[in-house]
This record gives structure tokens, C-alpha cells and sequence, in this order.
């Protein structure tokens, strides 16, 4: 295999239909042929059956995976029109009931295995587990907590969090979470929306050899919130004192208590996840109890083929909707994998290196950033040569666009034998519009597939569909997993405005992707961010994906400033590596050469600016809008939340280089 594969190289075949046995989607598949007058010839065929009878292919989700309805469903999809589309009015059910089930069966097995540079390792068997949703409950119920009241976590990724989680949703209430890496500012701009009934939080964290105190953010979230139960949990000091208007974790928690789900409407509010917020008021996304559920059965189950025998590592942060997918790996009698701390510290082949803790943990699944997976891919280092990661049989890459390059390092650096499902999907959704599947080959750089149930394509400004060029992300019909309202925003205004501003009764997700001709997906980047030079679009993915891999760059960012002509001024910020000894003007001469070559004369720069750090946000992604308009003259406070922008101490040094260079005046490059 070619260490550096070019995009659309073959990584893995498809398995031959004799072979889908091997995996739970193929055993799925071939159980629907036998008892129904279906047949699937590939892994498409299966698909377009998916979305072709929805009502079909989300029944026998329900029936794969034994979800308990207390109460029968009068229908399927009653109403298809976006939004407000009614998945299975009539049926009762509870989410986290399913989870029980399953760690009932293994009261014995550690299902969380937790790994904290604050607190150390810990793990808690089933058993455990459910014995900490019960005093939860407890507490819940002793300060007369119930069904529909919101409960937030200012909580890292820790057992208590997962805990809580489960005890709000059990008993019908609404559970939401921000990472204590967010100050006060920012966590209230989103706890506030909710009005909690109450908040669990911690004093702090250690991130590296860093230590977070978060005393005073407490203080003005709990002057900010004065109707809510404030609960602090001692996470960085155990010994540390509970403020007179706070009650003790130990004190919430002190009842034993048995565990009650109480069964609610299919559409009945599971969580609140939030947008960004980079750019204005984060969105408070309201997830229900059976859109979660079957989605993440259908996404868990059969895309990522996990099972009882797997250890599922996402890593994550509270604050991203891939947390709760993690913890939905719990419904499959999978093991999870919980970390607290920089995985670069302290150095990126240490031993809080994600490969160290797969290894250490025995993990068979690994869920990561395609950013943290191009960093190793340009390190020069090989993950196989310092641990053992053969139990490794899945790596799911999402948050940014996986290049070519590092989606070939993957083979030939961890592990030759994996499944890499490269994916795009959304806070929005709760799950991934494109990815990857067992029964489908890989190709470098691409994107595998249209996952189960999800009726997406890419489409013109006219809404038709397009092949081999760059169009709209559309879902064309609902999935359970939509969201089923904003909180706050009754009349679905801004929920409208989000996603049905553009084609009539079809989400508009306002990503750009590409259909490629073998039947894959490759993202270049959110519509809004596109470059149109000259009349020719440009996707800022592919020009992350040449810049990656030049060895003098650690990241960049591109953004145009259009004129009347057409062709407007191409600008590329770049964050140089500390290593590096290339002049300036030599760096600016090889990234054009580079670009033009890989790309077309079209995509090479006006300027190249060096500047101290590339803003993005805490889930790694760039923010080119933002900064373009600052570099215009808005103000950051204007622009930005900082709260949720990673080393915003640079941005406006930032938008300064960039300033300069568009007015002549010279900079570092």
C-alpha cells in the first residue's frame, strides 16, 4: 500500500455479499431479504430501500434492536413535512431504560473506564453505574425534580456526568451540559436559556500541567441563576470547602435509591445540546427520547458494528453532541472509554496520547478529530511501533474533512486491518449524514456513504442533483433524530431559518459536499465559507488538505475579499511550525507552487501572512467567517463569543497581519 495515497485510492475492499455475515448490517440486511420480497445486490440497493419505505426500515430498527414500547404506535411517520415531522405518535418509551437493560446484564463488567488528569483513573462496573443513577435520582426526587425540568452539568467527561445524564432522562426530565472549559460568560449564555431546576458543576480541572479554577465562575453562575439548586462536585480539590449557597455532591447524593424510568411520548424531550455559538446566541438544540434512541441503535449498532465485546473511546468534551453518542454505545452493551485532559501533554507521543490510553484500555473503537489524526499523520511518528492497537478494529474521524494523505497514514501507521469511517454530521442531527459502513469499501480522502434512513444529497441552486461538483447538503425527507423544536423559539422561527430558508420542506445543512462517481462523499467546506473567484467555486477544504501536509505549516486559514471584478484578493494565514527556518518569502513561493499544482492557479494566494495562532473553535473548527469580518473592521466582541473561541488572545494580532497585507503594508511574509 502507498504511504501517501492520492484522494479516491482504494484503502480497504468491499466485503463480497457471501462475506456480510461478519458484520451486524450485513446479518441485518440479509434477515430483511428472507422475510420480506427485498433484495440487495450492494450496500446502495439497501439504502434506497431505507429511504424509499421509511416505515418499513425504521420498524424493523425498532424490531433488531428490542426497543421497549410501553405503549403502541399509531403510525410511523404520520406527518413528513419539515419541520415538525410526528415520528410514532402513540408509542411510550424511555431512553435511558434501554441503557439499564443493558447494564443490568453486566452488573460485574467495568462499562466505564474513566482516565483523568485531575482525578486518575477510575472504573465502574454496570452495577456501579446503576447504583449512582439511583442516589441521583434520589437527590432529584428530594428536591422535587420531575418530568420536563431541565437539569444542566457544568461537568468534564467523568462517571458523574454519564450518571446524570442517565438519572435525568429515566425519570423524564431534560438533561443538558457545558464543559467547564467554558468561563461563566459563555456557560450562562447557554445554561440561562434553559431555566434549570439545577445545575451540577466542579471547582476546576487540570488540562496538562495546567490548573483550571472555576470558584469564581460559580459564584456569578449561581448570582445569575438565583431559582436554581447549585450542586458542586469537588473535582480538583476533594477537600474543598462547599460555598454557604451550594450543596455538596455527597450531600445530593447521600440516599440510596432504587432506579424508576418513567415512560414518555416518542417525541418527549430527551436533551438540549447547543450550536457553536461562535458567531450569535448558541442555538438550544431539543433532542427527543426516540429519535436518539433509534438513530443511535441504527448509527451504533450497524454502521459502527458495535457489540458487547467492544470498548468504545470517543474522545470528547461534554459540550459535543459526539458525547452523547458515546454514551449511547452504552445501549449496545459497549463498554466506554471517558478522558479529562490534553492529549499532547506532555508530548504528543506521551502517555496521554489517545493511541497510548486504546492501548492501555484494550479500546476496539476509536473516535477522534480528523485534526488530531493529521497532526500525527505530518508527525513522522507511527502509533504501531510504540503500543499494541490491534484490538483496534474501528477508527470514526469527523469534525473537519480527513485528507487523502492522513486517511492513508491510518494503514499503514495503526493498523492494516481497521475499518475507518471518515464522517460529517451534526449537533443537529445527533448522528452523521455521510460516513462509513462494513459493507462498503474505503477510498482515501472520501467519504463511504449515505447511512441508513437518511435521504441526503448534494444539489444545485435549482435543487437539482449534481455529480462531481460541489453542492448543497440537503436531507430531502425527515429523520427521527431531527430536532424536534428550539427551546424558546415557539413558533419555530429561527429553527425555520436554520435549516428550510433555501429549498421548500428539505434541510439545508450548509455544508458543500460532492457526489463522486464512486458513489462517495468528500466535504469541501460550509457553503457560507465558500470562495467564488472569478465565477469558479472554491472549497476551503481542499485547500486545508494540500496545506496540511507542507512541513513547515501547523495549520492555516483561507479567506477571500471579493471585489466588483470578481476575482477579489485570496488571503492565507498561516501558523508556522516552531521547527521551521524557511524565510518567509521561500514559504510564500512554495505554498503558491504547491497549490498550484495540486489545485489550479486559481486557488494560489495574493498573500501570505504568518500570524501567531489560527482561530478556531473548542471542537477544532476554523473560523473564517468570523475573522474575515473582523479583518473588515467589526468589532471581536461583535463577532465573537470568546468563551468557545481556543487562544482568542491572538485574534486580534490576527486580523491585524491580515489587515496590513491587504493594504500593501509589509508583514512577516
Amino acid at each position: 500500500m502507498m504511504n501517501t495515497p492520492a484522494a479516491g485510492d482504494e484503502l480497504r475492499p468491499a466485503p463480497t455479499k457471501t462475506e456480510w455475515h461478519d458484520s451486524r448490517i450485513g446479518r441485518y440486511l440479509l434477515k430483511i431479504e428472507e422475510r420480506t420480497e427485498q433484495h440487495f445486490d450492494t450496500y446502495d440497493d439497501a439504502w434506497r430501500w431505507s429511504i424509499t419505505d421509511l416505515k418499513s426500515f425504521w420498524e424493523s430498527i425498532c424490531d433488531e434492536f428490542g426497543v421497549i414500547a410501553h405503549t403502541p404506535h399509531s403510525a410511523v411517520l404520520k406527518d413528513p413535512t419539515m419541520p415538525g415531522a410526528q415520528w410514532f405518535p402513540g408509542m411510550t418509551l424511555n431512553y435511558a431504560e434501554h441503557v439499564l437493560r443493558e447494564l443490568s446484564a453486566r452488573p460485574d463488567t467495568a462499562m466505564v473506564l474513566s482516565r483523568s488528569q485531575t482525578a486518575g483513573n477510575v472504573e465502574w462496573t454496570g452495577a456501579r453505574l446503576i447504583a449512582e443513577i439511583g442516589r441521583i435520582q434520589s437527590g432529584l426526587a428530594r428536591l422535587g425534580v420531575g418530568r420536563g425540568d431541565r437539569i444542566v452539568g457544568y461537568l468534564p467527561n467523568i462517571p458523574e456526568a454519564v450518571a446524570a445524564y442517565l438519572a435525568t432522562s429515566a425519570m423524564g426530565a431534560v438533561w443538558s451540559s457545558v464543559p467547564p472549559e467554558m468561563g461563566a460568560s459563555a456557560a450562562l449564555q447557554r445554561i440561562s436559556q434553559l431555566d434549570p431546576s439545577l445545575v451540577i458543576s466542579v471547582d476546576g480541572y487540570r488540562w496538562g500541567d495546567k490548573t483550571i479554577r472555576r470558584e469564581s465562575d460559580l459564584m456569578e453562575i449561581r448570582a445569575a441563576l438565583p431559582d436554581s439548586t447549585m450542586v458542586l462536585l469537588p473535582y480538583l480539590d476533594s477537600d474543598a470547602t462547599i460555598p454557604d449557597n451550594f450543596m455538596s455532591y455527597s450531600e445530593f447524593t447521600a440516599e440510596d435509591g432504587p432506579v424508576t424510568t418513567e415512560p414518555v411520548p416518542f417525541g418527549h424531550p430527551l436533551v438540549v445540546l447547543f450550536s457553536s455559538g461562535t458567531t450569535g446566541r448558541p442555538k438550544a438544540i431539543v433532542h427527543c427520547h426516540g429519535g436518539f434512541l433509534v438513530e443511535h441503535y441504527k448509527m451504533l449498532g450497524l454502521h459502527q458494528d458495535f457489540t458487547a465485546d467492544d470498548i468504545a473511546f470517543y474522545y470528547t468534551t461534554t459540550g459535543w453532541v459526539v458525547w452523547n453518542l458515546m454514551v449511547s454505545s452504552l445501549l449496545l452493551g459497549t463498554a466506554i472509554v471517558l478522558v479529562d485532559g490534553d492529549p499532547a501533554w506532555p508530548a504528543l507521543d506521551g502517555p496521554w496520547s489517545q493511541w497510548a490510553i486504546a492501548a492501555e484500555t484494550g479500546a476496539t473503537f476509536l473516535g477522534t478529530g480528523a485534526a488530531y489524526l493529521t497532526r500525527w499523520a505530518h508527525s513522522g511518528l507511527r502509533p504501531a511501533d510504540q503500543w499494541d492497537l490491534r484490538n483496534l478494529r474501528l477508527i470514526m474521524s469527523s469534525g473537519s474533512a480527513l485528507a487523502a494523505d492522513a486517511s492513508g497514514w491510518i494503514y499503514t501507521a495503526v493498523n492494516n486491518d481497521l475499518l475507518l469511517l471518515s464522517s460529517s454530521g451534526g449537533t443537529d442531527v445527533g448522528t452523521g449524514f455521510v460516513g462509513g459502513c462494513p459493507l462498503v469499501a474505503v477510498y482515501a480522502g472520501e467519504m463511504s456513504c449515505r447511512p441508513l434512513g437518511v435521504d441526503v444529497d448534494a444539489l444545485d441552486p435549482h435543487g437539482v442533483p449534481v455529480q462531481g461538483v460541489p453542492g448543497e447538503l440537503v436531507v430531502r425527507q425527515p429523520m427521527p433524530s431531527m430536532p424536534v423544536f428550539f427551546w424558546g423559539d415557539e413558533d419555530f422561527a429561527r429553527y425555520r431559518a436554520s435549516y428550510f430558508d433555501i429549498y421548500p420542506n428539505q434541510w439545508r445543512h450548509g455544508d458543500w459536499l460532492i457526489h463522486t462517481e464512486r458513489d462517495t462523499w468528500v466535504i469541501t467546506g460550509r457553503s457560507d465559507a465558500t470562495l467564488n473567484r472569478g465565477g469558479v467555486r472554491l472549497g476551503t477544504a481542499e485547500f486545508y488538505a494540500v496545506l496540511d501536509s507542507q512541513p513547515d505549516i501547523t495549520d492555516s486559514i483561507i479567506l477571500h475579499f471579493e471585489d466588483e471584478a470578481g476575482m477579489g484578493e485570496l488571503v492565507l494565514a498561516v501558523e508556522v511550525a516552531t521547527t521551521s527556518t524557511v524565510e518567509p518569502e521561500q514559504l510564500h513561493r512554495e505554498v503558491r507552487r504547491a497549490l498550484r499544482t495540486h489545485l489550479s492557479p486559481r486557488h494560489a494566494p495574493d498573500h501570505v501572512v504568518i500570524v501567531p495562532s489560527i482561530p478556531r473553535n473548542r471542537t477544532g473548527k476554523r473560523l473564517e467567517l468570523p475573522l474575515k469580518r473582523i479583518v473588515k473592521g467589526e468589532s471581536i466582541s461583535d463577532v465573537l463569543d470568546v468563551g468557545v473561541v481556543v487562544s482568542p488572545e491572538h485574534i486580534s494580532e490576527t486580523a491585524s497581519l491580515i489587515r496590513r497585507a491587504l493594504h500593501g503594508i509589509p508583514t512577516t511574509a
